[in-house]
């Protein structure tokens, strides 16, 4: 008797358990598709501007993916509906990167400019004077050196405008940050004055997507 009644006790038990994570488990799979939206939809920008950020993010969504592959529908509807939050969250680390990089390069393309056309002007100058006409702290051999540091970072900053082409801000700021620092050694050489602080105008970013909003749970 004990015995039936213990059968029966952990089969209600069994069946009340079943009920409540199949009462668990439709929430739990709105909750992901709503989180591998909104993963998604962070994914282009997060990707490029802040990665390791992106990379915690998927593994947050896997780890849901896996919880509800094991039937952990209650543990799994918690983590998902945590995953829009934080995908605002780079989604918003994203947005602010690209903003810093391109106040960046939009300096140093405006500048770098500038610094060529005063270097090619100075070096024009001292090329149509005889060796002898030449300024006292000038040589012939210094403005050999001068003209062959201003190719060499004219065909420097070509390739970082290539690369900032691709849509990849970093590399291209990378590459252009050394030769700032070149151009500035020239015009010291050359006796230039560095060019006046100008406001930088960057052009407007286009927008990241925001992330999708969950679907009402039915």
């Amino acid at each position: 008797m004990k015995r039936n009644i213990l059968l029966i006790v952990a089969a209600l038990f069994t069946f009340v358990f079943l009920m409540a994570c199949s009462s668990q488990k439709e929430p739990a799979q709105l909750a992901v598709r709503a989180a591998e939206q909104a993963v998604n939809a962070t994914k282009g920008e997060a990707v490029k501007f802040v990665p390791e950020q992106m990379a915690s993010l998927e593994t947050a969504l896997a780890s849901v993916k896996d919880k509800m592959a094991k039937k952990e529908y209650e543990a799994a509807l918690a983590e998902a509906q945590a995953i829009p939050g934080k995908a605002k969250d780079v989604l918003a680390a994203a947005t602010a990167k690209k903003d810093e990089l391109t106040r960046k390069w939009t300096d140093l393309s405006q500048k770098l400019p500038q610094m060529v056309e005063a270097i090619q002007a100075k070096v024009d100058a001292l090329s149509q004077l005889k060796p002898k006409k030449l300024p006292k702290d000038m040589t012939v051999e210094k403005l050999a050196e001068a003209k062959t540091a201003l190719e060499a970072i004219k065909a420097d900053f070509a390739k970082a405008q290539e690369t900032f082409k691709t849509g990849n801000m970093a590399d291209a700021i990378a590459v252009a940050t050394p030769i700032k620092d070149k151009a500035v050694k020239a015009m010291e050489a050359l006796g230039i004055a560095p060019p006046p602080e100008v406001p930088a105008t960057p052009a407007v970013p286009v927008a990241p997507a925001a992330p999708a909003a969950p679907p009402a749970a039915k």
